[in-house]
């Protein structure tokens, strides 16, 4: 593992920028992604053009990442990881289509610029959405490139799938929906987020972990590592939410505060929650420290998620 310990209070600039490798593994991911996606002068052409929009329009890739740095602990680093790079980015870019929806959190800016439902109507980015969701499932169920056995290969639906789900996203977004204007404990919050945010992480984790071969200790090891990035992650959001200029996040700051939502700074303050996101980063770190220098890829992240500006 590598030698420097950043202060996690006070991240440093260097951990909250990627490295040459993981930035070279961006750009893999932007490829995989324009691969799979439908063209977009084919009928529906409206339809496969918002899908385009919603998912090609930039972002950290965090969760494709997530499935090559768990791939590459286990010595997997070709092409059988793309499928579920792709896979989990393609629900997330889904999530975020319909998360910006009026009924949801009713926002016009996502990346930078109009949201997807502002450039092409509401009823076109339901559609979008829904036809990620289902691409995801498609390009996993039948990557020639996986090269994993059919149980594996099921059992990869099934964790993408309850990330998905009651367990998963959409159980998250209903406990955010009825947490509006209403006092959580920590804990509470901490579930809600678990599931809204944390859910796709932690199977972004172990979808790599799967598909690179990994032992069933191995993938508890990277469930705890996916739990902690995830909150992490959403503590770090939060404190962007109140700190960060909507310019350089590419989305609303100020919007939870705004809404009346429930966040780690309104519930525990600032200082706890840098305190809290410190922690919950060791404890990601912690995790994985058995897999030693295999694991750097994953470190780098972990600190990233804890760093980042936007």
């Amino acid at each position: 593992m590598p030698q420097t310990q950043p202060n996690l209070l006070n991240p440093s600039s260097e951990s909250s920028e990627l490295g040459a490798q993981l930035k070279s593994l961006i750009a893999r991911a932007e490829e995989a992604l324009v691969r799979s996606l439908p063209p977009e002068d084919t009928a529906p052409i409206e339809l496969h053009r918002a899908m385009r929009y919603a998912v090609l329009g930039g972002g950290k890739r965090l969760r494709p990442l997530l499935v090559y740095a768990a791939g590459h602990a286990f010595g997997e680093t070709g092409s059988r990881l793309d499928a579920p790079a792709v896979a989990v980015e393609l629900i997330h870019a889904y999530s975020l289509v319909h998360d910006d929806l009026p009924a949801m959190d009713d926002d016009a800016m996502r990346r930078g610029r109009p949201t997807c439902h502002i450039v092409f109507g509401e009823a076109m980015a339901i559609l979008a959405g829904d036809a990620l969701q289902a691409l995801a499932f498609e390009l996993l169920a039948h990557d020639v490139d996986l090269g994993v056995s059919p149980a594996r290969c099921v059992e990869m639906l099934r964790v993408l799938g309850r990330a998905c789900g009651a367990d998963g996203m959409a159980g998250g977004q209903a406990l955010d929906l009825a947490a509006v204007g209403r006092k959580l404990t920590l804990t509470e919050l901490e579930f809600m987020h678990a599931c809204k945010t944390g859910a796709l992480i932690r199977a972004a984790v172990r979808l790599g972990g799967l598909a690179a071969g990994a032992s069933d200790d191995e993938l508890s090891a990277l469930d705890r590592y996916g739990h902690a990035v995830g909150l992490a992650f959403q503590v770090r959001d939060d404190i962007l939410d109140v700190e960060g200029e909507s310019a350089v996040l590419g989305k609303t700051a100020g919007k939870d505060a705004a809404a009346d939502k429930p966040t780690f700074p309104s519930i525990i303050g600032m200082a706890a929650s840098r305190e809290h996101l410190a922690r919950l980063t060791q404890d990601a770190l912690d995790a994985i420290a058995p897999f030693g220098e295999r694991a750097g890829l994953l470190e780098e992240l972990a600190r990233y998620a804890a760093a980042r500006l936007r």
